[in-house]
């Protein structure tokens, strides 16, 4: 019947003006993510001494992005704690993330030198048995008791990392008197065994902060952390020191040089 194309075909139109809607919708999202992802860097870089944003329309028109995607993209990042609002200001820097660089082998106070001073919390410290992953990773017997040691690391006062770290205990032991909270573990593992430590294995990953790490971190429960998982050895290839390391994502940034292999 005529009537029943009719509805058939206005049923048809709107169903193509919904789904027209809903591809530039999609569009606008991944053109605010990528905006997001350039004006991070900027951020991360110092790209704005001054801690002030370009206006939204100044923003659009050197990414050649509608106002409307620029505003997402500040949302995206005012979300991450990065950017907030000011009233007559306008979008302002309001946390920055410290680098911490995957090239060398080094302590956080070392990687960090140059943003403040690192302090160590020691939580807990003392002989522990070696879990049996422990105790394989550290080329132990099982339940071979290692140096357990947690360690809350705060970068200018403000909470960076939680360090949980096992050193078997021929070495740790000499750690017990140690001036942890204010020293590099690497530091001190050299000065006790009299070498050089000579390479690590690292495992990165972001992983959801349980309620211990999340209060002790000052971080909302759930959010998100950088977990590294760090096995050093010394220079004549034994294993020293397993870390499990949380940092808050929201202050630190990992960056790194990579060659391709020839």
């Amino acid at each position: 019947m005529p009537s029943d194309r009719i509805r058939d075909h206005a049923g048809q139109g709107a169903a193509t003006t919904v789904a027209a809607h809903r591809a530039r919708r999609r569009l606008r999202a991944d053109r605010a993510r990528q905006l997001a992802d350039l004006l991070r860097r900027q951020l991360l870089t110092g790209a704005f001494p001054d801690g002030a944003l370009p206006h939204e329309s100044a923003l659009a028109s050197d990414y050649d992005a509608s106002r409307n995607t620029v505003r997402e993209a500040l949302d995206l990042l005012r979300a991450e704690g990065l950017v907030a609002r000011q009233p007559g200001v306008g979008t302002v820097v309001v946390a920055h993330k410290y680098p911490h660089g995957l090239d060398r082998l080094m302590g956080l106070a070392e990687t960090l030198r140059e943003h403040g001073r690192v302090t160590n919390e020691v939580r807990t410290m003392g002989p522990a048995p070696a879990p049996a992953p422990v105790a394989g990773r550290l080329q132990l017997a099982p339940g071979t008791d290692v140096l357990y040691i947690e360690r809350l690391r705060r970068l200018n006062g403000l909470p960076l990392s939680l360090d949980l770290t096992y050193i078997p205990l021929d070495i740790g032991t000499e750690l017990l008197g140690a001036d942890l909270e204010n020293t590099d573990v690497f530091r001190l593992l050299e000065a006790v065994t009299g070498r050089r430590l000579g390479h690590a294995e690292i495992t990165l990953e972001a992983v959801s902060a349980d309620t211990h790490s999340a209060a002790v971190l000052e971080a909302p429960r759930g959010t998100a952390v950088l977990m590294l998982e760090r096995l050093t050895h010394l220079a004549d290839g034994r294993p020293v020191d397993l870390e499990f390391i949380r940092f808050r994502g929201d202050r630190i940034t990992m960056s790194g040089l990579l060659h391709r292999s020839q």
